[in-house]
Formats: C-alpha cells, structure tokens, sequence
C-alpha cells in the first residue's frame, strides 16, 4: 500500500526549501513559510489585497476552519460561493500552501470553485462529477504549460522524456510552467521527491496572450476540466534543474518517467489566442502580472 505523503516539520526546512523553481512566482509570500511561527489568518488576508471572487464579485478572506464554522451547514466550496470565506486550517502547510494559490491566482481559483459550486448545486456534496474529479486533480497537483513550439507536442503525447526535457526547450523559453497545484507545492517540500504535474497545455504564440487569465476562463465557461483524461501529466521533476540529480540512469531508471500507458490519447493543446481580460479586483497594483520564470540550472 502507497504511503501518505507527510510534509517535513516548519522547523526542518529552511531558505533553501523555497528556492526550488516550484515555488518560483510565489515570492511575495515566501515570508510566511520562512518565518519562525505559522502567519494567522489576518496576516492570510493582507497577502490578498482586496480580491473579490471573479465570479460573484464577493470580497475573498480566509477564516479559520474551526468547529463552530464546520458546524454552519455549508459545503466549503458553497461557503466560498455564497460568502467569500475560505475555510483554512492554521499550522498547517497544505492550508498554507493553498492560501498562497489562491493569492496569486485568485481567477483561476474562483473559476475552479464556481465549477465545483454547480456541481455542488447539482448532484449534492456526498456525491462527485467526473469534472469535479478532473477539478480537483488540477487544483491540488495541476500546473499551467505554455508550449511556444508546437513540434513538442507529438515528443509529449509518447512520453519521449528525453526530447521534452532537454534544456534547451526549457532555457529558450519553449516550455514554461506555472506551477498551480498547493499539493504539488506540498510535495516540493521535501528535498529530491519525485513529482508529477497534472497539466492543462496552451501551445502556440499570440500577442497579448496570458496563459493564466486564458486558463481561468477556459475552466469557468467548461471547456476544461470536464473530464480527468484531460490532463496531461509531466514528470516535474525531470525540469532541468529541478532535482539534484539529472543524469541518463536518472531519466531512464526513474519511477516518475513512465511509458505511456497502451490506448491512452491526449487531447490536443489548447491555441494560444489574444486573451480577453479575466481578473480580480485588488489593491495591488501588480495583482495582473503573471510573470511565469523558466525553471532551469
């Protein structure tokens, strides 16, 4: 039986934690995983600045998830919903973690959140749609690939690891990743553990094209994440740079870098395209920045 994976202890990890290319973006609160005591819910908040749901234009603030809350009758996806309140436990890394998602991708994590309201809506909090399985896939190890080559694309539908992860897709800007998932995040914790990426994939070039606001309407109007066989998965931790050892045994012996199982099809990236505006309101004012770093030695 797979064990459940366990974070490392606050007091075990240190600067050098958070300076692998996962957390790259989430700078702005990296602060809150290298300070000595746990943030609380007020210093949560502040790292918001003001953002309201994309959807239903509620403000968005964490409360703590306390008995008393658990005991109101919502759903924790309704609660967001309904009233902007995002249950989070204190202490706690994966809680953590998620709070600094939904800082830097208030869109995306309001569109994933209407969706799973609806279903919600629909078939009841006991029961789960496939597209809330795929939802909650994406959510919790998902990441955002912008392929700008689109002769990658065939390299990643047969898993030839090799072509895909040779640098200098990864240096020239070829491929770049945003990493999404708070469990993927949670995994990266832990120094030389093998990841895999659920990913949703853009390809192509487009002036004026965001691959974060292009991603959170693509999921909020339902042309993603309808179905979990839409996500591709890519073994992150065979990015250049993103495990200490990246030698030809590693990628030819290790259990991240699988073949692609008989009959499994991807579907085709979506086209990068102009993107129409997709955001949350906020007071800061580099809140719609979305500066995706390629992660490379």
């Amino acid at each position: 039986m797979k064990r459940r994976y366990r974070a490392p202890e606050r007091s075990d990890t240190s600067a050098a934690t958070f300076a692998h290319p996962a957390f790259a973006g989430f700078e702005r609160w990296r602060e809150w995983c290298l300070s000595p005591d746990w943030p609380d819910i007020d210093t949560l908040n502040a790292g918001l600045y003001g953002a309201t749901h994309a959807s239903t234009g509620r403000p968005l603030r964490f409360v703590a998830q306390t008995p008393e809350l658990l005991a109101d009758g919502h759903h924790y996806e309704s609660r967001i919903h309904e009233r902007g309140d995002i249950a989070t436990r204190t202490g706690n890394w994966h809680d953590l973690l998620n709070a600094m998602v939904w800082c830097r991708f208030p869109a995306i994590k309001s569109a994933l959140n209407l969706r799973q309201f609806r279903d919600v809506q629909a078939v009841g909090g006991k029961q789960r749609t496939p597209a809330q399985y795929a939802q909650t896939l994406f959510d919790e190890g998902g990441a955002i690939v912008h392929l700008r080559d689109d002769r990658l694309v065939p390299h990643w539908d047969v898993h030839d690891w090799r072509e895909l992860f040779r640098s200098e897709h990864w240096r020239s800007g070829a491929i770049r990743i945003h990493v999404f998932g708070h469990a993927l995040l949670e995994h990266a914790l832990t120094p030389g553990k093998l990841m895999t990426a659920k990913c949703l994939v853009w390809c192509g070039e487009a002036d004026g094209f965001d691959p974060v606001a292009a991603t959170a309407a693509a999921i909020a109007e339902s042309r993603w994440l309808n179905d979990p066989q839409e996500l591709r998965p890519l073994p992150v931790s065979g990015i250049p740079g993103w495990h200490a050892c990246q030698d030809d045994a590693f990628y030819e012996s290790a259990e991240c870098f699988r073949p692609v199982r008989p009959g499994r099809a991807y579907p085709s990236p979506s086209t990068a395209e102009k993107t129409p505006p997709f955001r949350v309101v906020s007071s800061d004012p580099t809140a719609s920045e979305h500066a995706c770093i390629p992660s490379f030695c």
